[in-house]
């Protein structure tokens, strides 16, 4: 597997996998998917999107971009989605892992995750695998699929 910069010809593939996450409605902020009218100006105007490749597939995507503007613009943010069926092969990790390094060679000196779904188990002990930082919960913060409210938990770590 590789991580790259995403190219245009990815699009498909790439909507197909995003629009999975916000379609689950556990995860993205999104309440509308992407479309080929959109999605290419939406991914390319991120600081960087990456996405994991294996044999001309694409398996899993991350964007980056500012948290922030101004005297806090060295804040980054980050959002990652992996195929449904590819979860839990450690895809998450090495895109979160690339999306760091990305980050520091972009000048970000910090990455912030301002709503993990306190449900997303996996991504939260990922986080705290690799070093993040739990600054604390919001209660209530993000609206689930359903209309029931779930706590959210910001995360930080130093680039």
């Amino acid at each position: 597997m590789i991580i790259r910069k995403f190219e245009s010809k990815d699009i498909p593939e790439m909507i197909t996998i995003w629009n999975e996450v916000v379609e689950e409605a556990n995860a993205f902020p999104q309440e509308e998917g992407l479309t080929l009218d959109n999605a290419e100006e939406f991914f390319a105007g991120q600081s960087f999107t990456g996405v994991a490749e294996e044999e001309g597939e694409v398996l899993g995507l991350y964007i980056l971009h500012p948290n922030n503007i101004g005297r806090c613009g060295h804040l980054s943010n980050a959002s990652y989605a992996v195929k449904g069926n590819l979860r839990g092969k450690h895809i998450g990790e090495q895109l979160v892992k690339h999306c760091m390094e990305q980050a520091k060679k972009l000048g970000y000196r910090i990455l912030q995750f301002n709503a993990v779904v306190a449900a997303n188990f996996g991504a939260m002990h990922l986080y705290e695998k690799l070093g993040f930082t739990r600054l604390g919960t919001v209660p209530g913060g993000y609206r689930l699929g359903n209309g029931q409210f779930e706590d959210i938990v910001l995360y930080y770590i130093t680039l």
